[in-house]
Protein backbone atom coordinates (compact mmCIF):
# COMPACT_ATOMS: atom_id res chain seq x y z
CA UNK A 1 0.00 0.00 0.00
CA UNK A 2 1.24 3.56 -0.74
CA UNK A 3 -0.44 6.62 0.85
CA UNK A 4 -1.38 9.15 -1.79
CA UNK A 5 1.32 12.64 -2.02
CA UNK A 6 -1.97 14.16 -0.54
CA UNK A 7 -1.77 12.30 2.28
CA UNK A 8 1.88 12.31 2.77
CA UNK A 9 1.66 15.70 2.67
CA UNK A 10 -0.63 16.43 5.14
CA UNK A 11 1.05 14.47 7.25
CA UNK A 12 4.29 16.23 6.90
CA UNK A 13 2.58 19.74 7.23
CA UNK A 14 1.59 18.83 10.81
CA UNK A 15 4.39 17.41 11.67
CA UNK A 16 6.10 20.73 10.92
CA UNK A 17 3.23 22.22 12.20
CA UNK A 18 3.56 20.12 15.73
CA UNK A 19 7.34 21.02 16.05
CA UNK A 20 6.76 25.00 14.88
CA UNK A 21 3.49 26.13 16.37
CA UNK A 22 2.89 28.60 13.46
CA UNK A 23 4.55 28.75 9.88
CA UNK A 24 3.42 29.52 6.24
CA UNK A 25 3.18 27.75 3.30
CA UNK A 26 6.06 28.53 1.77
CA UNK A 27 8.47 27.69 4.76
CA UNK A 28 7.25 24.20 4.68
CA UNK A 29 7.29 24.41 1.25
CA UNK A 30 11.08 24.68 1.56
CA UNK A 31 11.89 22.79 4.64
CA UNK A 32 10.71 19.28 3.24
CA UNK A 33 11.84 20.65 -0.94
CA UNK A 34 8.01 20.10 -1.95
CA UNK A 35 5.59 21.85 -4.12
CA UNK A 36 4.15 25.49 -3.38
CA UNK A 37 1.38 24.40 -5.29
CA UNK A 38 0.36 21.23 -4.06
CA UNK A 39 1.12 22.39 -0.49
CA UNK A 40 -1.64 25.23 -0.72
CA UNK A 41 -4.22 22.54 -1.48
CA UNK A 42 -3.21 20.16 1.08
CA UNK A 43 -3.26 22.53 3.50
CA UNK A 44 -6.93 24.05 2.57
CA UNK A 45 -7.99 20.44 2.71
CA UNK A 46 -6.46 20.26 6.63
CA UNK A 47 -8.26 23.43 7.26
CA UNK A 48 -11.75 22.53 6.01
CA UNK A 49 -11.04 19.05 8.15
CA UNK A 50 -10.15 21.06 11.26
CA UNK A 51 -6.64 20.13 11.85
CA UNK A 52 -5.03 23.61 10.93
CA UNK A 53 -6.31 27.06 11.37
CA UNK A 54 -4.80 29.89 9.06
CA UNK A 55 -4.48 33.41 9.58
CA UNK A 56 -3.91 35.92 6.52
CA UNK A 57 -1.78 38.70 6.73
CA UNK A 58 0.88 40.22 8.64
CA UNK A 59 2.10 37.74 11.91
CA UNK A 60 -0.40 35.27 9.88
CA UNK A 61 0.28 31.75 8.96
CA UNK A 62 -1.07 28.33 9.36
CA UNK A 63 -0.83 26.62 13.27
CA UNK A 64 -2.83 23.39 14.47
CA UNK A 65 -6.25 23.82 14.79
CA UNK A 66 -6.13 21.37 18.62
CA UNK A 67 -3.15 19.82 20.25
CA UNK A 68 -1.28 17.32 18.32
CA UNK A 69 -1.76 14.84 20.99
CA UNK A 70 -5.88 15.15 20.12
CA UNK A 71 -4.94 14.79 16.20
CA UNK A 72 -5.10 11.26 15.34
CA UNK A 73 -2.80 9.86 12.24
CA UNK A 74 -5.29 7.50 11.31
CA UNK A 75 -8.28 10.17 10.95
CA UNK A 76 -5.22 12.13 8.92
CA UNK A 77 -5.23 9.46 6.90
CA UNK A 78 -8.93 8.82 6.48
CA UNK A 79 -9.77 12.33 5.60
CA UNK A 80 -6.66 13.10 3.13
CA UNK A 81 -6.58 9.24 1.23
CA UNK A 82 -8.96 9.45 -1.79
CA UNK A 83 -9.53 6.23 -1.86
CA UNK A 84 -8.53 3.12 -0.25
CA UNK A 85 -9.90 0.60 -3.22
CA UNK A 86 -6.48 -1.11 -3.64
CA UNK A 87 -7.33 -2.65 -6.35
CA UNK A 88 -9.72 -2.99 -8.66
CA UNK A 89 -12.68 -5.13 -7.61
CA UNK A 90 -13.09 -2.61 -4.57
CA UNK A 91 -14.79 -0.46 -6.94
CA UNK A 92 -17.80 -1.82 -8.01
CA UNK A 93 -18.74 0.59 -10.67
CA UNK A 94 -15.50 0.18 -12.53
CA UNK A 95 -14.88 -3.42 -11.97
CA UNK A 96 -14.64 -5.72 -14.76
CA UNK A 97 -12.86 -8.83 -12.81
CA UNK A 98 -14.20 -11.74 -13.88
CA UNK A 99 -13.00 -14.17 -11.05
CA UNK A 100 -14.45 -11.89 -8.24
CA UNK A 101 -17.03 -14.41 -7.03
CA UNK A 102 -14.67 -16.68 -6.34
CA UNK A 103 -11.22 -15.03 -5.37
CA UNK A 104 -10.03 -14.01 -1.75
CA UNK A 105 -7.73 -11.53 -2.61
CA UNK A 106 -10.35 -8.82 -1.70
CA UNK A 107 -11.33 -10.00 1.28
CA UNK A 108 -7.66 -10.32 2.30
CA UNK A 109 -6.78 -6.73 1.25
CA UNK A 110 -9.46 -5.39 2.80
CA UNK A 111 -8.79 -6.98 6.28
CA UNK A 112 -5.04 -5.40 5.85
CA UNK A 113 -6.30 -2.20 4.97
CA UNK A 114 -8.59 -2.51 8.47
CA UNK A 115 -5.57 -3.44 10.07
CA UNK A 116 -3.28 -0.67 8.63
CA UNK A 117 -5.89 2.21 9.96
CA UNK A 118 -5.93 0.02 13.05
CA UNK A 119 -2.45 0.54 13.77
CA UNK A 120 -2.59 4.07 12.82
CA UNK A 121 -5.52 4.56 15.58
CA UNK A 122 -2.53 4.29 17.77
CA UNK A 123 -0.93 7.63 17.31
CA UNK A 124 -1.13 10.83 17.59
CA UNK A 125 0.75 13.66 15.93
CA UNK A 126 2.89 14.15 19.06
CA UNK A 127 3.73 10.43 19.25
CA UNK A 128 4.88 10.29 15.95
CA UNK A 129 7.00 13.47 16.53
CA UNK A 130 9.28 11.29 19.23
CA UNK A 131 12.79 12.53 18.73
CA UNK A 132 11.26 16.34 18.12
CA UNK A 133 15.14 17.99 18.22
CA UNK A 134 16.03 15.90 15.49
CA UNK A 135 13.22 16.65 13.40
CA UNK A 136 13.26 20.43 14.34
CA UNK A 137 17.12 20.51 13.14
CA UNK A 138 16.31 18.61 9.94
CA UNK A 139 13.34 20.89 9.02
CA UNK A 140 14.13 24.08 10.12
CA UNK A 141 18.30 23.79 9.72
CA UNK A 142 20.14 27.01 10.20
CA UNK A 143 16.68 28.78 11.79
CA UNK A 144 17.56 25.93 14.23
CA UNK A 145 20.73 27.21 14.93
CA UNK A 146 19.72 30.45 15.46
CA UNK A 147 16.75 29.70 17.53
CA UNK A 148 18.68 27.58 20.15
CA UNK A 149 21.58 30.86 20.64
CA UNK A 150 17.96 33.36 20.96
CA UNK A 151 15.79 31.17 23.16
CA UNK A 152 18.75 29.16 24.99
CA UNK A 153 17.61 25.45 23.92
CA UNK A 154 20.47 23.06 24.60
CA UNK A 155 21.76 21.60 21.41
CA UNK A 156 22.47 17.91 21.63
Amino acid sequence: MQLSLHADYACRTLIYLAIEPRASIPQISKAYGISNNHLVKVVHRLGQAGYVKTTRGKGGGIELARPADEICVADVIREMEPSFDMVECFDRATNTCRILPGCGLKHALQEATKAFLSTLEKYSLSDVIKDEKYIRRALLGAAFSSLRKTAAIPST
